[in-house]
């Protein structure tokens, strides 16, 4: 009989445990005592007991409830249900990363991904050496959406005003520096506001647009830059910048990881730009789920040492 024929609206599974305390004790008072309820309560599970199983399971001798034939048949099976349900059903084994083979989700922004994927998948899998890693791009527009859809254990970027669905935690703030091809541009003696503002630039733009509050920040000073290109990947600008006349305004990180893979130098912009926050961020509904609280551990500690 499959367990879709079984009528269970008419079956109260909490009547095999009023089964192991009789069967256990052969007391009506004692297995009731055992088991928190009333002896009253325990005779009525016994009789509805004989009913399901049409036979008596405890005879009365002397002072003991003793199990019949049935009964005797029915114990280590119902034992062996309380015990899948206590050990397999209520009990979680304890997270241990070496053992886990499933999948870290990590959303990172494009930033985050450029300089950190490589080390976060060191990290993990160095302490979880059956995982399987996956980064997903996010940006501060679709975040929310993608970790829904991906399933992400973690978002790691510049979020400013979570949503309510997260926690978060910040982990650094990040400066600005500018970025050219010292072939193209002699910028070792630094720019002026002027040479800098005439000087085509190239932009990281995570949404598509073409101005920034630089943009902003250089007309209070009367003056404009032009931005030519703009792009959603820094790999693309490292790549436009190489061989040409134009600066990206980038941060920091992003300008140590291209130097050393290129010819290109960094140095400090002639105007204000401002800093801006790094966040990890996870599901509240994850705050306390053992492989989150493991995953964001070490990637809090990660990036201390950044």
């Amino acid at each position: 009989m499959s367990f879709t024929d079984v009528p269970w609206r008419n079956i109260d599974l909490n009547l095999l445990v009023a089964f192991a305390y009789l069967y256990r004790y052969q007391s009506v008072s004692i297995a009731a005592e055992k088991s928190y309820v009333s002896q009253s309560a325990m005779s009525h599970s016994l009789s509805r007991l004989r009913a399901l199983f049409n036979d008596v399971l405890f005879e009365r001798k002397g002072h003991k409830m003793m199990a019949t034939e049935r009964a005797h048949q029915l114990a280590p099976t119902v034992n062996k249900l309380l015990d899948c349900v206590s050990n397999d059903l209520l009990t979680s084994a304890p997270f241990d990363p070496a053992d886990y083979d499933g999948i870290c989700r990590i959303g990172l922004t494009d930033y985050a991904e450029f300089i950190f994927a490589p080390t976060i998948f060191d990290a993990i899998r160095l302490q979880a050496p059956k995982a399987q890693v996956s980064f997903v791009n996010v940006n501060r527009s679709n975040y929310l959406a993608l970790a829904e859809q991906e399933k992400l254990d973690i978002v790691i970027g510049s979020i400013t005003a979570p949503d309510p669905a997260f926690q978060s935690q910040h982990l650094y703030t990040e400066s600005h520096v500018c970025i050219a091809d010292p072939h193209c541009i002699a910028f070792e003696q630094g720019l002026s506001k002027y040479d800098f503002a005439n000087i085509e630039h190239a932009l990281v733009s995570p949404d598509g647009r073409l101005a920034t509050g630089v943009d902003d920040t250089l007309q209070a000073e009367g003056l404009n830059r032009k931005v030519t290109v703009a792009t959603r990947n820094f790999m693309t600008i490292q790549s436009l910048l190489k061989g040409r006349k134009l600066i990206a305004i980038v941060p920091k990180k992003m300008a140590d990881v291209a130097c050393e893979q290129s010819l290109l130098r960094y140095f400090d912009p002639p105007i204000r730009v401002p800093d801006f926050d790094i966040s990890i961020l996870w599901f509240q509904r994850k705050n306390s789920d053992d492989k989150s609280i493991w995953l964001r551990s070490l990637l809090i500690s990660l990036m201390a040492q950044q």
